[in-house]
């Protein structure tokens, strides 16, 4: 285990390319084929059902306290449902399914059977190795699945463990920061970089009358202007928060090491960038609009 000082963000950068490489899925039509094969047809059910599937057959109560940012009226109206229509292990395999046939599609055959592709696989599990566990359900639950032999699903398990585990810590962040889960999508997307508020009341369930709300307490917290962009208060407590998250999220990083996060952030952006230029996300998905 290496101790070496990382440059500032290092992890972050990592995280970032990682993260955009497991997220293809969750657009993907080989998800929703798959699932439905499965008995599971509405999109809906098949987000909540694919990410929560690693906890077991729970309850509406701990997908929406794992998930923070969705409502809870939405998450109960397909979990627990979802689990008597297929089995969290048949909604497992269904995914796997989907994402070693997205990735196929995005990637192709050639990159998915590269000494690169490898290679990515061994560095993002052995950052992995330093993830932990406590207060960490998501990260916690993934952690709990076997890794897949074959190289790129095992990079991409790897990128599902390095996501959770930030994005587990990065919800202790939010809350310590005083923001519910529709007020941090709401300043997410203040910031360029997060969902329009489209796709946030369409994928989360909540109103648009709810997010004006959510933006009228954050102008009365100083945190928005009339415009509903961030001020400088509130432009401030989003960079806090993403150090915080940063600062709980560095373990994985610094035991893979400079040199090892300088390559895999190499590797992964090459692999993200070919996704992202074969068209694996809605061109509307971010921005403030």
């Amino acid at each position: 285990m290496t101790t070496a000082a990382l440059e500032p963000r290092a992890g972050r950068r990592c995280h970032n390319v990682l993260n955009s490489l497991h997220a293809t899925h969750y657009f993907s039509p080989d998800l929703g084929r798959e699932l439905g094969a499965v008995g599971v047809t509405d999109p809906r059910a098949v987000n909540f059902a694919v990410r929560a599937a690693a906890f077991g057959p729970v309850g509406a109560g701990a997908v929406t306290a794992a998930f923070y940012n969705y409502k809870y009226e939405l998450v109960a109206r397909y979990v627990p449902a979802v689990w008597e229509t297929a089995t969290p292990g048949q909604i497992l395999a269904a995914r796997t399914r989907a994402v070693d046939a997205t990735l196929h599609r995005l990637l192709g055959a050639e990159a998915l059977a590269s000494a690169e592709m490898a290679e990515a696989a061994r560095l993002a599990l052995r950052a992995a190795e330093a993830c932990s566990r406590g207060a960490r359900p998501l990260y916690s639950a993934h952690a709990d699945l076997p890794v897949p032999e074959e190289p790129h699903l095992a990079y991409w398990h790897a990128a599902t463990l390095l996501r959770e585990h930030r994005g587990d810590g990065h919800l202790a962040a939010l809350m310590s920061a005083g923001l519910d889960g529709l007020e941090a999508m709401v300043t997410h997307t203040a910031t360029g970089k997060g969902m329009t508020p489209r796709w946030v009341c369409a994928t989360r369930g909540w109103s648009r009358d709810e997010w004006d709300a959510a933006t009228d307490r954050l102008r009365g917290r100083g945190l928005l202007d009339a415009s509903g962009d961030l001020t400088e208060e509130g432009g401030a407590l989003r960079r806090e928060i993403e150090d915080e998250t940063d600062r709980l999220d560095r373990a994985p990083y610094e035991h893979l090491g400079p040199e090892g996060v300088t390559r895999l952030t190499e590797l992964g952006g090459v692999f993200a960038q070919a996704a992202l230029e074969a068209g694996a996300f809605p061109a509307d998905l971010i921005g403030k609009g």
